[in-house]
């Protein structure tokens, strides 16, 4: 998975909408983060973790995560070296 996060993009579609700390809090969550780690490398309460996703998850935004297909193996290393 460590490969997996290196190698991928996130975007926020409507994040001129959530605060800095809640698009910290959403990224962590898009990643896989528990709500304890968010807590801990953020500083903040658990509690604090939920209200920020809540709130954030409350104003609409979406979440795309971009990944190159070698990463998904949808290719082969020959497709690859075509391109």
């Amino acid at each position: 998975m460590d490969r997996v996060v290196c190698l991928m993009h996130i975007e926020i579609r409507g994040a001129e909408k959530l605060s800095f700390r809640e698009r910290q809090v959403v990224v962590m969550k898009e990643i896989g983060k528990s709500t304890d780690e968010i807590s801990r490398t953020l500083g903040i309460s658990a509690s604090t973790v939920a209200t920020l996703y809540n709130r954030a998850r409350s104003k609409n935004y979406e979440v795309v995560i971009i990944l190159p297909g070698d990463v998904l193996g949808l290719y082969n290393e020959e497709d690859h070296d075509e391109e």
